[in-house]
């Protein structure tokens, strides 16, 4: 099947050759006819699979032109990246058609945003928070809205913004469109779904947990994290194919350690991309990624889902994720767009749990390569490697309840006293051995 298949316009399939693109994906073909029917779409594919265009495509191929100033299309997605991603895309596929297309995410100023959107927008592409915000303002009509898309509404739920999403799906028109896309169906998805969609048709391509054909996984068992370092620093030293590589780490603090020992062995070639990294520094870092400035970029799962590079040749995990799920998305940044991809994870021992929690989701177990010969294997350890000293705690035993005395006990003969009266007859006495008399008055 070709796009000429679909049922497109020409202005579309023109910006498709021009890109290059002749192919529809599995997620595309299959959802193309379900939106173009106007049935509600609950989309479930992996990163990688080209969801963007699967909704873009019908929602485009439906829209006309108005003069009305508001937006007819709305795309809600996670993070600011994605948000740029799916921008970039409707550019690229609108180049012959008179479309406006804008995207908001928070961390810039609102006013300069708002001023934009109330210049007229036909799509309009956001993320949860500043959309609902920009909503408040009165910056965009809500009721125009005729197809509302929600992307990788997994990770937002995950990163807290089911309050704003809810809110979002309250204001909008009750008569339209709704597509949903997913990697997973959890229960609050279903929930969602349940909610405020209408009898939703599911398209499933690549389901979860599947691993990707076009990726070659592989995976080396690492005694320590000092020695991860070194075979990463080695990797990359010696594989002339590593041009563009992801590598994810598991915390902001790790992706900057990395960043400041890599940065030092390959200078000017390096970026890290975190969620405590200013917007400017991010956009910049993929862009420079991107144009091959930087041959490697250092990132954490929270970003991962926002980087949408074909060229991508390599995915290192330096660490196992926690969640098998994060796996599916870190991998699937590369062998995309039908290229070929690899991935490389390295495990200790005490990762090896989170493996094999993985290799169970897909149903595949992922080979491990034995160690390079001139590896440096390192015997310094981090704190938490470092063995565990267990001291054995004598327990003191007290004593019973009953055998404890009573809390008032009579005091030693030194310590009594006893209150008596002595006449002063008597002290004399004692005092001078003989009785002392007053004088006669005088």
């Amino acid at each position: 099947m070709t796009f000429d298949d679909l049922n497109l316009n020409t202005p579309l399939l023109t910006a498709l050759d021009e890109l290059g693109y002749t192919n529809p994906t599995t997620i595309q073909h299959r959802v193309f006819p379900v939106v173009m029917s106007g049935r509600d779409v609950c989309g479930i594919a992996q990163t990688g699979t080209g969801k963007t265009f699967a909704y873009l495509l019908p929602c485009l191929r439906q829209w006309k032109f108005t003069k009305e100033k508001a937006p007819q299309i709305l795309i809600i997605v996670p993070t600011r990246e994605l948000v740029a991603q799916v921008v970039e895309a409707v550019k690229a596929l609108t180049p012959y058609m008179s479309l406006v297309v804008t995207g908001v995410y928070g961390g810039v100023n609102i006013n300069t945003q708002k001023a934009e959107v109330e210049k007229g927008v036909d799509v309009l592409v956001a993320t949860p928070g500043r959309l609902y915000d920009l909503a408040m303002a009165g910056a965009f009509k809500v009721k125009t809205i005729k197809r509302l898309v929600i992307d990788e509404v997994d990770e937002m739920l995950n990163l807290g913004f089911r309050t704003q999403l809810k809110n979002i799906l309250d204001l909008l028109p009750a008569k339209r469109q709704n597509l949903m896309f997913s990697a997973t169906i959890t229960g609050e998805v279903e929930a969602l779904i349940e909610m405020y969609f209408n009898d939703p048709v599911r398209v499933e391509a690549a389901p979860t947990g599947t691993p990707l054909e076009n990726i070659i996984q592989t995976g080396y068992e690492v005694p320590n994290f000092y020695t991860k370092v070194n075979l990463l620093e080695l990797l990359l030293s010696e594989d002339a194919t590593m041009t563009k590589v992801l590598v994810f780490a598991a915390t902001k603090a790790l992706a900057d350690q990395l960043y400041e020992q890599l940065e030092a062995k390959f200078p000017g070639t390096a970026g890290v991309i975190h969620s405590n990294k200013e917007q400017n520094h991010r956009f910049n870092t993929v862009k420079q990624f991107k144009e091959g400035v930087y041959r490697f970029i250092i990132a954490t799962d929270i970003v991962a889902r926002g980087i949408d590079i074909a060229e991508v040749t390599h995915v290192i995990n330096f660490d196992v994720p926690d969640v098998p799920e994060n796996y599916i998305h870190r991998i699937g940044r590369t062998g995309r767009y039908d290229k070929k991809g690899i991935a490389i994870t390295f495990i200790t021992e005490s990762e090896k749990p989170l493996l094999h929690a993985i290799e169970a989701l897909m149903k595949y177990e992922v080979p491990i390569t034995p160690l390079p010969a001139n590896l440096v294997i390192s015997d310094v350890l981090t704190e938490e490697e470092k063995p565990k000293v267990y001291m054995k705690i004598i327990q003191v035993k007290l004593p019973k309840k009953e055998d404890v005395g009573p809390a008032f006990h009579e005091k030693s003969a030194k310590n009594s006293k006893v209150n008596f009266i002595v006449r002063k007859k008597d002290r004399m006495m004692q005092k001078y051995g003989k009785p002392i008399k007053r004088g006669r008055k005088k």
